[in-house]
């Protein structure tokens, strides 16, 4: 009986949390009045715009690495004319937002956990409440609609980036005609596969977001406290966007 009341503490304690985190990017995303355009604007350029270098050299270089792979293992089976339309598939579908995701993630959700953090130890959060300010609104909501927003920008582009590394590959390493290689993908490429691709961006920047201002809200005491944030915050948006990947992906196209 003790195995089963501690297997019914974890699933009560995961129950509670997930219900609380819910709660929590509801109250983020709804809570629009007053809304402060300015505290937006900021954040989209920290959550969009400066994360587009790390996303697009991400996205070039998986481009080109994933046309050497397809086209040497296609080799062995005499179908490494598949080449474009893979790489534009899996670009599209899976890699482009999957690590688009996890490096704005790593850049995203540690840079909100760490300034919510610092504020939430050196009492600025109670500043902002004395003030009649609500900190969700201040703090949390535009940066929950910043991610939702521009992520799936940060895929759009990175896909295209990603696409045009396999043709820089295919073209100048493998031997491919550059107007067939596009057609080819544009051939294979089907409007399904980047709206799916662009719903995933939008929800895995909601992830991301949540994350940061959920474990920067709740940061413990000192410097400690905010590292200790910031991992978890790193942790849990990587492993979120995983697994909310294997299950949009199975609803999309099982």
């Amino acid at each position: 009986m003790t195995f089963v009341r501690r297997i019914g503490r974890v699933a009560l304690h995961a129950l509670r949390a997930t219900g609380a985190v819910a709660l929590f990017t509801l109250r983020g995303l709804f809570r629009l009045r007053p809304f402060y355009p300015g505290a937006f604007a900021t954040q989209l350029v920290q959550i969009g715009w400066l994360s587009l270098p790390v996303v697009g050299l991400t996205a070039l270089f998986t481009g080109a690495a994933l046309a050497l792979q397809i086209h040497s293992g296609g080799a062995r089976f005499q179908a490494s004319d598949v080449v474009p339309a893979i790489v534009a598939i899996g670009m599209v579908r899976e890699l482009g937002p999957v690590l688009g995701g996890l490096m704005v993630a790593a850049r995203v959700a540690s840079s909100i956990a760490a300034e919510i953090g610092t504020m939430r130890v050196t009492e600025q959060i109670d500043a902002l409440v004395t003030l009649s300010t609500d900190p969700m609104r201040w703090l949390v909501t535009p940066r929950l609609w910043a991610g939702l927003l521009t992520v799936p920008i940060l895929v759009g582009v990175g896909d295209i980036i990603g696409i045009m590394g396999g043709w820089l590959v295919g073209t100048n390493s493998l031997g491919f005609n550059s107007a067939a290689y596009l057609a080819n993908s544009r051939a294979y490429l089907e409007s399904w596969d980047v709206i799916s691709g662009l719903i995933k961006g939008a929800a895995f920047g909601l992830i991301v977001t949540v994350a940061g201002c959920w474990f920067g809200m709740r940061s413990g005491r000192g410097a400690e406290g905010v590292g200790r944030a910031t991992k978890s915050a790193v942790v849990a948006a990587a492993v979120a966007i995983l697994a909310a990947n294997f299950v949009l992906t199975g609803l999309f196209f099982e």
